[in-house]
């Protein structure tokens, strides 16, 4: 009930038909010499066009075969008259034959005009897309620049505002603890306060926890309840359901372990 196929299958390993060698008997052309020069992949299979080269063969044959013989004068001249038909017939099937080839050609260079133009309309409208964004960018960032001078000038003015008159302020204590961002919280070090000197200051000194004296008499005065320690194993983490399918934090324990090994 199943099909297989092979890399290898007989359609990818075929060859040109085999065309054996022939030997024509007496005077007589077989009319199939006359297509002797189409080959597979190359009118082979007939298409639509090899279809009108064989009949044009067939009809020129037709024609060579009701030539009227070079016997008289009359013959001659007829002869020659037909021959010029013909040969005008041919130029203007070959003229046919050039301008449906130039059609297609300028169909086709229509075409590729058609991609380039639309390639490079593509690529002018990224490269304006992209000359816009690195605009708008820059617009941003001057922007912010601006608004962040803008902001800075305000708090500066609102600052001098304040002094206007150049008066000096009475220091508000009462402001200044219960603003706690004020020197009376935060002294800054510009003005000689280094509060990392004394750093220590606030440092509980505990004799039950700094000596080894204190610490024997602290465990003496605690029970034996708190020296007991009691620790639990941790139950074991279920890698496998009840199902028997294995987790994926199991796989990855497993890949981890096999990897540290």
């Amino acid at each position: 009930t199943l099909g297989t196929q092979t890399d290898y299958r007989d359609g990818e390993a075929q060859t040109d038909p085999y065309s054996p060698e022939y030997i024509v008997r007496g005077s007589s052309v077989p009319e199939i010499l006359a297509l002797a020069t189409l080959t597979w992949g190359r009118g082979l299979p007939a298409g639509q066009a090899t279809m009108e080269i064989i009949d044009r063969i067939r009809e020129k044959r037709a024609w060579e075969a009701a030539l009227p013989p070079m016997d008289s004068p009359s013959n001659v001249a007829k002869r020659l008259k037909m021959m010029e038909a013909m040969e005008r017939k041919e130029w203007a099937y070959r003229e046919e034959e050039i301008d449906k080839l130039q059609k297609a050609q300028m169909e086709v260079f229509k075409k590729l005009l058609q991609r380039r133009e639309e390639d490079q309309n593509e690529l002018d409208a990224m490269r304006l897309y992209n000359h816009w964004k690195n605009h708008q960018k820059a617009k941003e960032q001057k922007m912010r620049k601006i608004q962040h001078d803008c902001a800075l000038m305000l708090r500066k003015l609102i600052a001098k505002r304040k002094n206007c008159m150049g008066k000096l302020e009475r220091r508000d204590i009462i402001k200044e603890y219960n603003d706690f961002s004020s020197p009376a919280y935060a002294p800054l070090s510009r003005i000689g306060f280094f509060p990392d000197n004394n750093s220590d200051y606030y440092s509980v000194q505990n004799f039950y926890l700094n000596t080894f004296a204190g610490l024997c008499e602290l465990e003496k005065s605690v029970g034996y309840s708190v020296d007991l320690i009691k620790i639990k194993a941790p139950k074991p983490k279920r890698t496998v359901t009840k199902t028997g399918y294995i987790k994926r934090a199991g796989r990855l324990d497993a890949v981890l372990a096999q990897v540290h090994q």
